[in-house]
């Protein structure tokens, strides 16, 4: 019965985190676009070296620290509400509060396939690390592995972007993801021990990207 439980915990976090999972994860970029626009990442290797800023010291780990929290406190709502709007001020622009707004309410909204009362108590508003982390929290997904599956979601649809923007090509792309495949293990196993007290960022190329991205004339993306 645990096997099966596992396998059945595995089977939603490969669903929730897919990118056929639809919360639009496709549209945005997270400013990657102005960064490839700035010359800033031209080649695989400049992108492996930025998603690892990303995840070990910038916005990807702060959605890591907020989804611990939620998934911790997946059953207390002034927990999560709290998270939630930390979450919003921790956005560093206009595009990156739109982006995890309307990617946890996407979220949300689809994963009501699986009831639970969480959804009751996170509203109908959630920022997408707290959406998920309250979801697999209430679902018993495990925090490590929840933590890894959305960071590795998260590197994956940035690498997606690359590939569009004409950075990489696809077998480049795989090789980033298997270079970083380290880098999110580590992360996720010191997500899952953190605190709130452990967020905050230092990736200010990638702040000032994601605010210049709102300016860019032609672009693929929204963010």
């Amino acid at each position: 019965m645990a096997d099966q439980a596992d396998t059945r915990a595995l089977l939603r976090l490969v669903t929730w985190l897919s990118p056929a999972f639809p919360v639009g994860s496709f549209a945005y970029s997270g400013g990657l676009e102005q960064a490839v626009h700035d010359g800033l990442v031209t080649s695989a290797e400049e992108l492996r070296l930025w998603l690892e800023t990303l995840l070990t010291r910038g916005g990807m780990w702060n959605d890591a620290v907020l989804l611990a929290e939620s998934y911790r406190g997946h059953d207390d709502p002034r927990r999560l509400k709290a998270a939630s709007e930390l979450a919003e001020a921790l956005a560093g622009s206009s595009e990156r509060h739109m982006e995890t707004v309307l990617q946890g309410e996407a979220f949300l909204a689809a994963a009501r396939s699986w009831p639970s009362a969480v959804f009751e108590l996170l509203g109908p508003v959630a920022v997408y690390p707290v959406a998920v982390g309250a979801v697999a929290g209430a679902h018993g997904t495990g925090l490590r592995s929840s933590l890894a599956a959305f960071l590795g979601a998260a590197a994956s649809n940035a690498v997606s972007a690359a590939i569009r923007c004409g950075v990489i090509g696809q077998r480049d792309g795989v090789a980033v993801l298997a270079g970083l495949e380290n880098t999110i293990a580590a992360v996720a196993e010191r997500a899952a021990q953190s605190s709130l007290d452990e967020l905050g960022s230092a990736t200010i190329m990638a702040d000032v990207s994601s605010l210049r991205h709102e300016t860019l004339y032609t672009r693929l993306f929204r963010s």
